[in-house]
């Protein structure tokens, strides 16, 4: 991938039912993956909702097939961190594909960090019959991620400020 090139996002939840899907532009990439820019004025949708956003984020997708995306996001959001539990990201030419898993680690502006979501969580592994090795897989992720962004530790550090910085200069 080049920098600046389009990204198709495709967020579906479990048994290829649509989720989230927008547009971003490939970054770059460092030694925690690649990051996707989206800049004030992105399109997001998913079946029955629809917003253009007022604040800039960036998407880091790991290199190492960790089972999340996360957003980081400017100070006109109200969260500065939104990590996805999801199915490893996967790569279909510029189409980024993931399954999200309903957890989600939240640092909002007050810097309090929240695990959220459980509650759809516990349903969806009923109604949707996400397999046992998927339910410890997104539970293992949520407590990895959780326990890095409460301790700062990279890329929950501030790493991505150098991407975010590109997309409002």
């Amino acid at each position: 991938m080049t920098p600046d090139q389009p990204i198709r996002v495709v967020m579906s939840k479990w048994g290829d039912r649509p989720h989230w899907e927008y547009d971003a532009r490939y970054l770059g990439v460092d030694e925690h993956g690649h990051w996707l820019g989206c800049p004030i004025g992105t399109f997001y949708s998913r079946p029955g909702m629809e917003f253009v956003s007022d604040f800039a984020g960036v998407v880091l997708v790991p290199v190492d097939g960790a089972a999340h995306l996360a957003a980081f996001n400017d100070a006109h959001a109200k969260a500065w961190i939104y990590v996805d539990m999801t199915t490893p990201p996967v790569w279909d030419g510029s189409v980024l594909r993931a399954v999200d898993l309903d957890l989600d680690v939240i640092k909002l502006r007050d810097g309090s960090v929240v695990l959220d979501d459980e509650d759809e969580f516990a349903e969806h592994r009923v109604s949707f019959g996400y397999p046992p090795d998927v339910v410890a897989m997104a539970e293992r992720s949520a407590a990895e991620v959780l326990a890095a962004v409460r301790t700062g530790v990279a890329p929950y550090d501030g790493t991505a400020d150098r991407w975010l910085s590109s997309l409002v200069e």
